[in-house]
């Protein structure tokens, strides 16, 4: 009976105020969940009047949710009469403690942001990064996928990609085609020059502006050097270069241009 009575007193003397603190807790919780949905609307607008990468998008939008909940349900924890300090030294030991066990993730998950953020490429580009090169097939949050021309996957993490030196070979509409061509000292010079630049007049995929370049380069050990540098469309790159190596070739052959290649003379001696 006692222990009745207790409960008794306690329901008197404590009753109206535990049940202004319930109903608060309440009324906090039902508008704080009204307030969340306006401010998860009005995040997902400013994303995108800022054109946030749609890759990066949901996971922004989970990260402010998530945040937004967490707030609430501290703060009705808070109006319960809970003391906090001691949870939120707790929360913060175990953030610290999962934070040094994913340090190597945390890396490619800021790495991620930073390259959907930035924006130093985009899928369908043909880059080189990190000791890698291929066409981005895909950006996500950790890694981003990149094919070879071969047809080989491979997965780099964002953390490496982001903080390396990054060759995009798609960024530019035009590109200039390098070529070295070398003959014999003894062919003629200015034959040779003649033919490269006649090569490059008539390829239509040639750009006239920026004007290409046909030049004596270098006298090497067994051959006079030619650069050979047009320029041309993007899409034109390896097909331009392919087919003028065979053209030179063949124009070269025609007009008894010798193209050098490495050989060793052995000279024998028969002493007596």
């Amino acid at each position: 009976m006692e222990y009745f009575e207790q409960i008794k007193l306690f329901l008197v003397t404590q009753g109206a105020e535990v049940s202004f603190m319930l109903l608060k807790s309440i009324l906090i919780l039902v508008v704080g969940i009204q307030v969340i949905r306006f401010l998860d609307s009005s995040f997902n607008r400013f994303l995108e009047r800022i054109k946030v990468d749609a890759s990066l998008k949901p996971f922004l939008h989970n990260l402010f949710h998530n945040l937004l909940i967490v707030l609430l349900v501290l703060s009705v924890l808070t109006t319960l009469g809970v003391q906090m300090t001691s949870f939120i030294a707790m929360l913060g030991a175990a953030g610290l403690a999962v934070g040094l066990a994913l340090q190597g993730t945390l890396q490619n998950f800021a790495g991620g942001v930073v390259l959907l953020t930035i924006k130093p490429f985009k899928v369908g580009d043909y880059i080189e990064g990190a000791g890698h090169a291929g066409t981005v097939r895909e950006i996500r949050i950790f890694n981003t996928i990149l094919s070879t021309p071969d047809n080989v996957q491979i997965i780099v993490p964002n953390g490496t990609l982001s903080n390396s030196a990054i060759k995009n070979f798609s960024a530019n509409d035009t590109r200039r085609v390098d070529m070295v061509f070398g003959i014999s000292y003894g062919d003629d010079i200015k034959k040779a020059k003649d033919i490269l630049e006649s090569l490059v007049k008539k390829d239509e995929r040639v750009l006239q502006e920026p004007a290409p370049i046909v030049a004596v380069s270098s006298l090497g050990d067994s051959s006079v050097n030619f650069n050979v540098r047009p320029w041309v469309n993007r899409a034109d790159y390896w097909v331009l270069y392919w087919d003028f190596h065979e053209n030179v070739k063949l124009e070269f052959d025609k007009h008894g241009i010798s193209i050098p290649f490495p050989q060793r003379d052995v000279h024998i001696y028969n002493e007596k």
